[in-house]
């Protein structure tokens, strides 16, 4: 029988040291070609508002396809704007296996990559940590980065910037009311957002700062402005995927330093002593190697 796990069941037994762990050899294994996966089919529905996608990856180990409904209409409703579902087979027979929930997965595994991006290529002491956004990605930020670093001070920003003090008295967090502010001697930085246009300017960054920018997540949509781009050694986790998806890589036509697939497999060294630019769109070996997580715990 193919069970099916809802959203509590994921949540009962993912966790985020081993799917941090998890995402550094899925993606090591995506870059050196041994996985089968496509770059994702987006459907547009509505532009600006509501899209489709389609998801399938094939691992040595784990096979898997993820259908996600990204709706950025739906912000500030009780509707999320990712939902999804991913089902997960056997690769050697076919047979599928389970059927989960997909909505907490890409939160979590987003958060999970910038993390072990983090730890991998970020300065060893990096006391402040700036969120630019205030929804479900900056506290699933907060969580996962929270353990790979010690941050002595977290700011948040938002568009709204009653949302930035509710999440701020949340978590602990100062709310910032504006960009520069919240990104000044930041050490890591998050770009969480639907933003359409530039909002993050490089001369506002501090030289040497680790940039995670995980939104704005269409061709022609744009958190961060040419200057940063060009300043900055631009890490992605698929060459193909921003370079069809992502507005920020594309628009600025700056040149990719690596996939953090080759930096985690030791193939490429981290960059030294330069600002650092991770952008992530992300990819469907990220869910299945999640999803993979999730089966096995609960099977355990």
């Amino acid at each position: 029988m193919v069970k099916f796990l809802d959203e509590a069941a994921v949540r009962a037994v993912l966790k985020w040291d081993p799917l941090i762990d998890a995402m550094e050899p899925a993606l090591a294994a995506f870059s050196a070609g041994k996985v089968i996966q496509p770059v994702r089919n987006m459907l547009t529905i509505e532009e600006g508002k509501r899209y489709l996608g389609i998801m399938p990856a094939v691992t040595p180990h784990e096979m898997g396809l993820k259908l996600v409904s990204f709706y950025p209409g739906n912000a500030g409703t009780k509707v999320p704007t990712h939902l999804g579902l991913i089902l997960l087979s056997r690769p050697d027979t076919g047979e599928p296996l389970a059927v989960m929930d997909g909505r907490l997965i890409t939160e979590m595994r987003t958060a999970a990559v910038s993390a072990a991006v983090t730890r991998r290529v970020a300065p060893k002491s990096t006391p402040v940590l700036a969120l630019l956004g205030s929804g479900v990605q900056a506290s699933a930020h907060l969580e996962a980065l929270s353990r790979v670093r010690r941050f002595e001070e977290v700011r948040i920003w938002g568009r709204t910037f009653a949302n930035a003090e509710r999440f701020a008295a949340v978590h602990g967090a100062k709310a910032i009311p504006d960009v520069r502010g919240a990104v000044r001697d930041a050490d890591v930085i998050v770009t969480a957002t639907n933003a359409v246009e530039p909002f993050l300017e490089g001369v506002w960054v501090k030289s040497g700062a680790l940039v995670n920018a995980v939104g704005s997540p269409r061709p022609t949509w744009r958190e961060l402005d040419d200057t940063l781009m060009h300043s900055a050694a631009v890490l992605v986790d698929s060459r193909e995927a921003v370079l069809k998806e992502s507005g920020d890589v594309i628009l600025s036509k700056v040149p990719i330093h690596a996939e953090i697939g080759e930096i985690f497999a030791r193939k490429i060294e981290p960059p030294q002593g330069r600002t650092i630019v991770f952008k992530s769109v992300g990819i469907a070996v990220e869910d299945i190697a999640a999803a993979s997580l999730v089966y096995r715990a609960r099977e355990a």
